[in-house]
């Protein structure tokens, strides 16, 4: 199908996510036919580079040679099949590699289809626990204000950003919230510098004293509190210190409460370590995973879990404590194919040991081309993710006002430069895979600082 017909019937019938489809009623998206490694190939025959991951999942690059094979090979074999009742050796695979990778504390897992679900099943059984224990006032979750969780109502009401979720409280249940650990914008934090890795603690964690505050008059309301570890990606891809996760750990055990890590977007390597537990050595009591976990070719997702919540629903049926959730497509035979060679390729090439050297050069080089922008307020990077806050007024922390759009601006100025800076709001982000070279980077950050100059400038 030629390019001028892929876009007849797009612009006639698909609706985009996350997407105002006015804002394409002169301008034509992008048409991508092939990929390969890095980059993406329009069928104009333009390369861009793939730099957020095709939305955060991408990690080995595209069409790797592995997993395009286990994809070929389970064709042959099994496509798919009801996993109630049944059982197949391509997810007790995934299961068997992933074990190695996880805390021994972490033993049980629940298969779904995508980051959402895996969220949906992590509350869910946080809830029913409680339910099943006999604690029925135990009704409520606490999460953080900035963070994204997905896009399902369950996903949602743990949600805090405000200009996706806003719009649908009414459909949702009511949540506890507790200030982010945006260091950048801390009132306690009146310094200067950047975030960078958030390895330095400024304050005395202001914003974990508000949500200690809220367990000790709710706690015994609450399920469990919900976290994105290290890193609120949508919120404006906010990295934190690894502290906070230390003392939250602490709190939970003090209030006997849950914790939930959403790992949807860190896992699998992306912040330089496999999970990003491991950065704060913090286990969590429930870890939810998809994207990386089939190194972006297919949907898949698990919410591991310890014995002691599995316990609590292991029962005579009738005792009614069965975890009623499931999804057509739960652990797809070809997407744990994939998942399973993704996990032998982490344990057999060490792409993570490989590319400490590469994420040195990308956070260094963030810094150089970045630091002295005056519209840089803030310079936050935790391994292959990095971004800029860009900012109207640098010692004022005065953001651009909304009407602007400067992130749209920068995003669509950015494709005609090769690059994909897909902004969240004036937080202009990297995300990158782990198969990123050094070469890639300088291409990829040049090309960058070109289309934020660019655009800034024209401003004025």
């Amino acid at each position: 199908m030629d390019r001028k017909r892929v876009l007849d019937i797009d612009r006639r019938h698909i609706w985009h996510p996350y997407t105002q489809m006015k804002d394409y009623e002169g301008r034509d998206p992008e048409v991508i036919v092939r990929a390969e490694g890095l980059k993406l190939y329009t069928a104009e025959g333009r390369i861009l580079y793939d730099t957020i991951s095709s939305w955060w999942c991408n990690l080995h690059g595209h069409l790797h040679p592995r997993l395009n094979r286990a994809l070929r090979e389970q064709l042959e074999r099994l496509e798919h099949v009801n996993f109630a009742g049944f059982t197949h050796p391509y997810a007790t695979e995934v299961v068997e590699r992933l074990l190695k990778f996880l805390p021994e504390k972490l033993t049980r897992f629940f298969f779904s289809d995508n980051g959402s679900t895996a969220v949906e099943v992590a509350l869910k059984m946080a809830f029913q626990y409680w339910q099943n224990r006999g604690e029925s006032r135990r009704t409520r979750f606490l999460a953080l204000k900035e963070a994204y969780h997905g896009d399902t109502l369950g996903a949602v009401s743990v949600g805090g950003v405000d200009l996706f979720f806003r719009l649908y409280r009414p459909l949702t249940f009511e949540t506890f919230r507790a200030p982010a650990p945006y260091c950048y914008r801390c009132p306690e934090n009146p310094s200067p510098d950047f975030t960078r890795d958030a390895s330095e603690v400024r304050c005395d964690l202001w914003c974990l004293k508000k949500l200690e505050q809220i367990l000790e008059e709710h706690a015994e309301e609450i399920c469990a509190v919900i976290v994105e570890p290290r890193l609120l990606a949508a919120g404006g891809m906010i990295v934190y210190p690894a502290e906070y996760l230390r003392r939250l750990r602490t709190l939970c055990d003090r209030f006997e409460v849950f914790l939930i890590f959403d790992e949807v977007a860190t896992g699998f390597g992306r912040t330089g370590a496999m999970f990003a537990l491991e950065t704060a050595g913090v286990v969590p009591d429930i870890l939810c995973l998809s994207k990386g976990l089939t190194a972006g070719y297919l949907p898949l997702a698990l919410t591991v879990t310890t014995e002691e919540i599995y316990q609590a629903f292991y029962a005579d049926y009738l005792e009614g404590k069965t975890f009623y959730h499931g999804h057509t497509f739960t652990a797809n035979p070809l997407a744990c194919a994939v998942a399973a060679e993704n996990l032998k390729i982490f344990e057999e090439e060490k792409p993570l040991e490989k590319g400490a050297r590469v994420r040195e050069f990308f956070h260094r080089r963030l810094l150089e081309l970045f630091s002295d922008r005056p519209y840089v307020g803030d310079i936050r990077y935790l391994g292959y993710v990095g971004a800029v806050e860009l900012v109207r007024d640098r010692r004022k922390k005065e953001p651009f006002p909304p009407e602007l759009r400067l992130g749209f601006r920068v995003y669509m100025s950015s494709l005609a430069e090769g690059v994909v800076l897909r902004p969240l709001g004036d937080v202009i982000y990297w995300f990158l895979p782990l198969c990123v070279t050094e070469e890639d980077l300088e291409e990829i950050l040049s090309r960058s600082l070109r289309v934020i100059e660019g655009v800034v400038g024209s401003l004025s």
